[in-house]
């Protein structure tokens, strides 16, 4: 599983014009889910999503993680994170995973997270949703939990 993950002083979700989810200071994560990716994936990921030093401490180095901040966790689901794009000009998505399962492990990612951390957001899976977000920083990571073997 991939998670883009970007500090933000507050982003929102909107579908069909009506703001769906939201939150201030925290972490937007976008989620792409791959063929081979498990709900061992997603829990590995949301491990890393929360305890990822992006924060700053009292000298100004990243050494808090999200709980360190009591910051809001905005979980969006993005298909394209899972493409193929070593070649060409021209996206190819044999690697992401499903539809059916990357549902799954989304909302399984969800749970998790809300069961683990407040507050929590989530976009809408298989939704045209727009994103809206300010970047702190900016500061953006691209984490990864690979599939089990």
């Amino acid at each position: 599983m991939i998670a883009l993950v970007q500090r933000v002083l507050r982003a929102q979700v909107e579908v069909d014009e009506r703001t769906i989810a939201a939150i201030e200071h925290g972490v937007l994560a976008l989620i792409g889910v791959q063929r081979d990716d498990s709900p061992s994936s997603a829990d590995r990921l949301l491990e890393r999503i929360l305890s990822y030093r992006l924060f700053a401490d009292d000298d100004g180095r990243m050494n808090r993680h999200l709980g360190d901040v009591r910051g809001g966790l905005l979980l969006v689901p993005q298909f394209t994170l899972a493409a193929d794009t070593r070649k060409g000009t021209r996206a190819g998505f044999s690697t992401a995973a499903a539809p059916e399962q990357a549902r799954a492990l989304f909302a399984h990612l969800v749970e998790r997270a809300r069961a683990r951390h407040a507050p929590v957001a989530a976009g809408e899976f298989g939704a045209h949703m727009r994103v809206l977000l300010v970047n702190d920083g900016p500061v953006t990571f691209w984490l990864e939990a690979p599939a089990s073997s």
